[in-house]
């Protein structure tokens, strides 16, 4: 899918403001991620949609890429087990449902599970975040 001007000046616009350095390749790979809405992607499959769309890009930098992204907070990293970690475009609170029969995460809003209290915490640490992954399997 060919990146519009619009959409190439905000992808822009959000690396500079994240603190990235807009540079060709992020730039790329920012379009495949972020021009289609909030998604779920491993670094796999952005790697074989790179390659579709005709990048030239190692797996070692799509992981590079991603994780720069998580850090910068453009990205948020969901990992469901210990094969598969999602890179989820949608950085707001909320948690997921992981369906293990396709490997694929579906978005729960915050506002659908109450947390109405936490464990104290260990002495000297505060809540970073809080994920929740409901594991599904098809009926049957």
């Amino acid at each position: 899918m060919p990146m519009t001007t619009d959409l190439l000046n905000n992808i822009e616009e959000r690396l500079r403001e994240a603190g990235l350095r807009p540079t060709r390749q992020r730039l790329a790979l920012a379009g495949l991620l972020f021009g289609r809405g909030h998604r779920h992607l491993t670094a796999e499959q952005l790697h074989r949609e790179a390659r579709e769309a005709g990048l030239s890009v190692s797996l070692a930098t799509i992981y590079n890429t991603l994780n720069q992204f998580t850090e910068a907070g453009l990205l948020r990293q969901v990992v469901t087990n210990g094969n598969y970690t999602f890179y989820d475009t949608n950085t707001a609170e909320h948690y997921h449902f992981y369906v293990e029969d396709s490997d694929r995460l579906i978005d729960i809003p915050a506002d659908q599970i109450d947390l109405s209290a936490l464990p104290s915490l260990p002495r000297g640490k505060r809540v970073k975040g809080v994920d929740i992954i409901i594991r599904l399997a098809d009926e049957g």
